[in-house]
């Protein structure tokens, strides 16, 4: 009797959250000390909000929460009030996929703007900025993302960043990052984190992308700021109690898988080059980080595209009508992109 093969492992390009804690990140999250963090009792919480925050970014303070959706509507709602309004691009995470959270816990307008791949410019925002007029919502906040996911992964130039942010602060404006993968754009452009709690009141980093932590985001900005944050962490369900656990594996991935973004980032251009000579593709949008994002043509249906990689063990994501995503992340190798690259070439001759 012949024994069976054992089908490949799965590579998995749906997300960079998909990635699984690695057995150094482990050992760390169970040698961590604990304590109830509503009480303030956690020392590795201490530790991870402290090293995020004033450590990193030149913020005061930070809070940790479960995610980026809880750090971003937490921030919003404390910049604003009712009757106010966010100033943010058309495709931004806050606005798109945060279940229209801006509304439900703020009761704020939003101003929506077409950027480029994503990314704002000054005068965009500062055209979009509400004179006083009692018919209109009040301009209170301007929410960026860097980088941008919808955008493929593009990041902001350190020029544009602080030319929005002197639009803002003329105008009285809050300024927030939601910096789900900011690490990733500290690594492609070289900008340093300490430099943008210049620009940035407050800034969302989140954990558990690129960074492979398995859970958590901490949300940054001044000490009186984040108390205030605190309280609508609490009333929105977020209080921790033995949080430490999680907050060890975020310490981990801060002090060793940074660095190693420039490596998904290596493999993110690589999977754009196979891509671009494969009959079926009409559009590869060049990625600045980890995300490749890629047009079918018409006669390839996206649904098509996918099983057909499923069936050779490669998972991905549709990203609207004929457009897919690609992610790189910790748990893809260069053998993980070659058996990707391999499965392109099978989805070609299945169309031909």
């Amino acid at each position: 009797m012949t024994a069976e093969i054992p089908a490949p492992p799965l590579v998995d390009l749906r997300s960079d959250t998909v990635t699984r804690p690695t057995p150094a990140m482990l050992a760390a999250m169970f040698a961590a000390p604990v304590g109830d963090d509503v009480y303030e009792e956690d020392p590795t919480v201490r530790r991870l909000e402290e090293a995020a925050a004033a450590a990193r970014f030149g913020l005061e303070a930070g809070l940790f929460c479960p995610s980026g959706t809880m750090t971003n509507q937490i921030a919003i709602k404390a910049h604003t009030e009712p009757l106010s309004e966010v100033i943010c691009e058309q495709t931004a995470h806050v606005y798109l996929w945060e279940v229209g959270g801006i509304a439900f816990h703020s009761s704020a307008s939003v101003a929506l703007l077409a950027g480029h791949r994503g990314r704002l410019t000054a005068a965009q925002v500062e055209a979009a900025i509400r004179p006083e007029n009692l018919h209109y919502p009040t301009t209170r906040l301007v929410c960026l993302e860097n980088t941008h996911n919808r955008g493929g992964g593009s990041c902001y130039r350190w020029d544009d960043l602080v030319a929005i942010s002197d639009v803002a602060r003329r105008h009285g404006l809050a300024r927030h990052l939601d910096g789900a993968r900011i690490f990733n754009a500290l690594v492609a452009t070289g900008q340093r984190s300490e430099d943008y709690g210049r620009v940035f009141d407050s800034i969302s980093v989140c954990l558990s992308k690129g960074l492979g932590a398995p859970v958590g985001s901490v949300l940054l900005g001044s000490a009186a700021f984040i108390q205030k944050c605190k309280r609508i962490r609490k009333v929105m369900g977020g209080g921790w109690r033995q949080a430490g656990y999680l907050a060890a594996a975020g310490l981990y991935a801060l002090d060793n898988h940074v660095d190693r973004l420039a490596d998904d980032h290596a493999r993110a251009a690589r999977l754009a080059e196979a891509l671009r000579p494969q009959p079926y593709v009409a559009e590869v949008l060049t990625p600045d980080t980890n995300l490749v994002i890629f047009r079918l043509h018409e006669s390839q249906p996206a649904a098509e595209f996918l099983a057909a990689l499923a069936r050779q063990g490669v998972r991905a994501s549709s990203f609207g009508p004929q457009w897919i995503r690609f992610v790189t992340h910790l748990d893809v190798d260069d053998a993980m992109v070659a058996r990707i690259e391999e499965a392109l070439a099978g989805v070609a001759q299945v169309a031909a």
